[in-house]
């Protein structure tokens, strides 16, 4: 196996599977209090959010076994929560729907449900709270077999505390990716905070880039004169590849700078970018000047890109 799965890793999801059955009670006989085991539950709810189903098309779905699920069945028939009707397809099939009795012991079920999440979540502090929905959602993602394409990246403009982020994860990403020391951190932190501290709304503007309600890229378009713009403090983290995204932050602000009325848009980028490069060549930009340098305790080649509007 090409790469092959840690048994920490193993461990940590097995963990977390422990903690979050004994944390939602589904290990107790009863879910939530309720006669209902959590398959009775999750059959309940199939039978709630679907038009008349087969039982077959239920089991597929939770993946039981279809004489268990034929005894959880029979169980809600015989309490009056279910009725069949046979299919007009196919006589051996029933057609299957909950009773109005049914509906309430769902109704009642769904809302016990609700109130125990929101007793969660209530005590939390707002940003825990955020951060545990985000992941929650994105284990949905990367797990869910049915993922046909993964969630597009919205941008957005920044809130508190999507600057301090931009700074950190600068100093981050290029430290651990090119060897970059704490100066550079330094410089975005001084370009960022020029941004926050005297940025004119009209003519120069930061988007955030997020996925499952993380930030997952920035850039800023800043003045340079009454008709030249720049780019700068572009970022893509590494889970939000492969969506292009770069290329849309980048576009977003090309637009927004014609809309301004800048002539030109300039940036300032290294050799070694070689990403980042070449979304700027695909926007058009043309590389006009090169410059040897040692920064960030590095030795570089900056390069200044130019693009007309």
């Amino acid at each position: 196996m090409s790469n092959p799965v840690l048994p920490d890793q193993v461990a940590t999801v097995r963990g977390f599977n422990r903690f979050y059955t004994r944390r939602l009670g589904v290990l107790e006989q009863h879910l939530l209090d309720t006669p209902y085991s959590l398959t009775e539950a999750r059959v309940l709810y199939e039978l709630a959010h679907r038009d008349a189903p087969l039982a077959k098309e239920i089991g597929a779905e939770l993946g039981i076994d279809a004489g268990y699920l034929s005894r959880i069945l029979q169980s809600f028939a015989d309490a009056g929560l279910l009725s069949r009707k046979p299919s007009p397809d196919d006589k051996r099939q029933s057609r299957l729907s909950l009773t109005a009795k049914g509906r309430t012991a769902y109704g009642r079920l769904e809302q016990r449900s609700q109130q125990e999440i929101a007793a969660m979540l209530a005590g939390l502090p707002p940003a825990e709270r955020s951060r545990l929905v985000a992941s929650m959602s994105g284990i949905e993602r990367i797990l869910s077999a049915a993922a046909v394409s993964p969630p597009m990246a919205t941008l957005r403009g920044p809130r508190p505390g999507d600057i301090g982020w931009v700074v950190q994860s600068h100093g981050a990403f290029y430290a651990a990716e090119y060897g970059f020391d704490a100066t550079f951190e330094a410089l975005v932190a001084e370009i960022a905070g020029q941004f926050l501290a005297s940025h004119d709304p009209a003519r120069e503007r930061c988007w955030v880039a997020e996925l499952d309600g993380v930030q997952a890229g920035s850039l800023f378009l800043m003045r340079a004169s009454d008709e030249v713009a720049k780019l700068r403090l572009l970022l893509v983290t590494p889970e939000a590849r492969g969506q292009r995204l770069g290329q849309r932050l980048v576009q977003e602000a090309i637009g927004f700078a014609r809309q301004c009325g800048y002539r030109k848009v300039t940036l300032w980028t290294q050799s070694i970018l070689v990403a980042a490069r070449k979304i700027y060549q695909d926007a058009g930009f043309v590389l006009v000047a090169t410059e040897p340098h040692s920064s960030w305790g590095q030795n570089l080649i900056g390069e200044t890109w130019e693009l007309t509007l």
